[in-house]
C-alpha cells in the first residue's frame, strides 16, 4: 500500500519569521538556535534543525475536528522553512530515528487504532493501519515529548 507523509505547510509560520524576541513572545512563540542535531526536529520539512538554524517554538492546534479528540501541543519549526516535506512511502530521518507514536484517525477525527514503535519500524505500522478501512489518516507524534510530527495518508487521498 502507498503511503504519503506530508509535513506542515509553511505558509501559516511565515509571519514568525524575523520578528524579535519581545514581538515573538507577545504571540507566544519561543526562538531557540539550534546548538546540536538531532535535538530541534522541525514539522515543515521533517528534518532536525542543524547546528546555527533557528527554530520557533509555539503551539499548533494539529488535530482540529470537533470531537474529544481534538488536539494542540508545541512544535518546533524551522524559521524561514520554505517548503514542506511531501514523500511517498519513504519515511523521513526526522521520524526514522526517534521513538514514534502513531494515531490512526477515521474521516470523522475520531481515534481508531494507536501505537508505538522505534521509527525504523514505522513503515510496517502505517501499512496496518491503512489497512484497516476506518482508518482515514495517520498523525505521528513523537512519542517522548507526545507532540505531533507529521501527517500519513494513503496515497490519493487527503
Amino acid at each position: 500500500m502507498l503511503f504519503r507523509i506530508t509535513g506542515l505547510s509553511p505558509g501559516p509560520f511565515r509571519h514568525l519569521s524575523g520578528l524579535s524576541d519581545a514581538e515573538s513572545s507577545a504571540r507566544g512563540v519561543g526562538r531557540h538556535v539550534a546548538d546540536a542535531s538531532p535535538d530541534y526536529p522541525d514539522r515543515i520539512e521533517l528534518r532536525d534543525a542543524r547546528p546555527g538554524e533557528s527554530v520557533l517554538l509555539r503551539n499548533y492546534l494539529h488535530q482540529p475536528a470537533c470531537t474529544a479528540y481534538r488536539s494542540s501541543h508545541v512544535i518546533y519549526v524551522l524559521e524561514g522553512a520554505r517548503k514542506r516535506y511531501d514523500g511517498i512511502d519513504e519515511i523521513p530521518e526526522a521520524l526514522r530515528t526517534r521513538l514514534i507514536a502513531p494515531r490512526g484517525f477515521s474521516a470523522a477525527g475520531q481515534i481508531q487504532d494507536a501505537e508505538i514503535c522505534p521509527g525504523d519500524s514505522l513503515e510496517a505500522l502505517i501499512e496496518r493501519m491503512l489497512a484497516n478501512p476506518t482508518v482515514s489518516y495517520i498523525h505521528a507524534h513523537y512519542a517522548k515529548p507526545g507532540c505531533f510530527a507529521a501527517r500519513i495518508d494513503r496515497v490519493g487521498s487527503a
